[in-house]
């Protein structure tokens, strides 16, 4: 079910009316509705995969009790091991088990060995990436002594299949979510007014530029050899907003969605587009993510605190293994490991906190050296974009040789042109906006709550129309795949 169709326009408001009307004032009750709705919400996917969301949660909710009541570290630790096992391992299987087995037989064939191995149809269950890492987040931090074990099922079974941020994220700490499920929740008509403005915010993102920028972007990369490089510069740029577009629009309407229901989500989006050097662009991209692996991954391999040689260590580790989290491609892999050494010169430098708080934080416009950090920033995150978008690495090998060719002079045809225009003037529209209300957690947290009523509503119409008129061809998300 997408966040932009019908049927979720009907399902969202039968869940609220069911939620505050039906079942309000009974916590227990209101938590079985979510885990009821949540499981309609994924089993319209592929109901054959609830059976792996519902082993998932009873597995690690088993294990956590378990934890309660066993003190001796070895015990422990086989606990642990444990749920990393059945959680890892579903998700190596359905995930990466056929990238695996042809990089196995590619490794016997670059060495003169010929050996024949037939791949597995298998179907990747949506959103089993981040559903995977918030359950391990739950056991890993209850065996550490920071979280009590769910005493309920139920209310564990909701914090795992939490419809809103299910298949896409954000990826919710059990600390933050969990203890939600746990306290009385009251309907607050200023939280669900503000949820409603970030759902708008979020559908503009996806419907209006994420899917406008798609049309060019799958017609410049499908056909990336018969354009010169100037139009396949345009295909890069149009891709990094789509991509933009459509992940925070995603997470937009999830934390929209969340505070119709009285929840509170993790931010996961902070303008990463106005960073100023790519530790900041990380610090602002896929928060939930990139916090994740470091409170699990990173600080347990020893985080900075080591030498010069631990450090680069750790840092490439965890761009690897944030590329390969995005999929079983090598593109992705090259992609995480172009981020690590684009983050190493600021890391070697001791460079990478320098800039913390949001650029031209006190000033309408940034200073025109931050203005070209931020010019320079964009342009390597869009050009390491080109491997994330990428079929494989000779794709995108060749997509930036066209680039950097040149062709990249020859003015493109007209129609490329016109077309592009128009989402040019829209992506202006866009990022002005997000400009605005850089100071707040979405763009139009805040815009125009001080004007003239009848003018604030034409602006939020504007937005709402925009939205119905671009929303003919439905695309799915493209984190769903991950």
């Amino acid at each position: 079910m997408l966040f932009n169709s019908l049927d979720f326009a009907i399902f969202l408001p039968v869940v609220f009316i069911l939620y505050w009307f039906v079942f309000n004032g009974n916590l227990r009750r209101q938590n079985m509705l979510v885990v009821a709705a949540s499981y309609y919400f994924y089993g319209s996917w592929d109901y054959r995969f609830l059976g792996l969301i519902v082993f998932s949660t009873v597995v690690d909710f088993v294990i956590g009790n378990r934890l309660r009541t066993i003190e001796r570290a070895r015990g422990r630790q086989l606990l642990l091991g444990l749920s990393l096992a059945v959680n890892l391992g579903l998700l190596g299987y359905f995930k990466y088990w056929n990238f695996f087995l042809d990089s196995f037989v590619e490794a016997f064939r670059f060495f003169g060995s010929e050996i024949s191995a037939d791949r597995l149809e298998i179907i990747l269950p949506v959103g089993i990436s981040f559903y995977t890492f918030q359950t391990l987040s739950y056991t890993i931090d209850v065996y550490r002594k920071r979280l009590e074990p769910a005493g309920s099922l139920i209310d564990f079974a909701a914090f795992v299949s939490f419809f809103p941020q299910l298949v896409a994220g954000p990826i919710e700490r059990a600390s933050n979510l969990l203890p939600q499920f746990y306290r009385k929740r009251n309907f607050e008509y200023a939280k669900a007014v503000d949820g409603m403005r970030q759902i708008l915010w979020g559908l503009f993102k996806k419907v209006v530029i994420a899917d406008g920028c798609a049309e060019y972007v799958n017609l410049i990369f499908d056909g990336s050899s018969d354009y010169p490089g100037s139009v396949l510069l345009i295909g890069a740029v149009l891709f990094a907003f789509q991509i933009y577009g459509d992940f925070s629009g995603y997470s937009d309407i999830a934390i929209g969605t969340s505070r119709l229901f009285g929840f509170n989500l993790m931010r996961n989006f902070a303008y990463p587009y106005f960073s100023r050097d790519i530790a900041e662009f990380w610090r602002r991209w896929h928060i939930s993510l990139s916090t994740w692996f470091r409170d699990y991954l990173y600080i347990p391999l020893g985080g900075s605190r080591g030498g010069t040689w631990m450090k680069v260590r750790n840092t490439f580790i965890i761009f690897l293994v944030s590329g390969f989290w995005h999929g079983a491609n090598w593109t992705f892999i090259v992609w995480g490991g172009l981020n690590a050494l684009l983050f190493l010169p600021l890391l070697l430098r001791k460079r990478n906190r320098s800039n913390l708080e949001i650029v031209a934080a006190d000033r309408l416009l940034p200073t025109l050296p931050d203005f070209l950090r931020m010019v320079a920033t964009f342009s390597l995150v869009t050009l390491a974009w080109v491997f994330f978008r990428a079929e494989s690495i000779e794709h995108a090998v060749n997509y930036l040789s066209g680039i950097f060719s040149p062709s990249l002079f020859e003015l493109p045809g007209r129609s490329m042109l016109k077309g592009v225009a128009k989402l040019v003037v829209l992506i202006s529209f866009f990022q002005a906006l997000e400009w605005i209300g850089r100071r707040e957690e979405f763009a139009i947290a805040r815009f125009g709550l001080s004007w003239w009523r009848p003018l604030r509503w034409a602006f939020y119409f504007t937005l709402i129309l925009s939205v119905l008129y671009c929303s003919s061809d439905q695309q799915s998300f493209i984190y769903f795949q991950f």
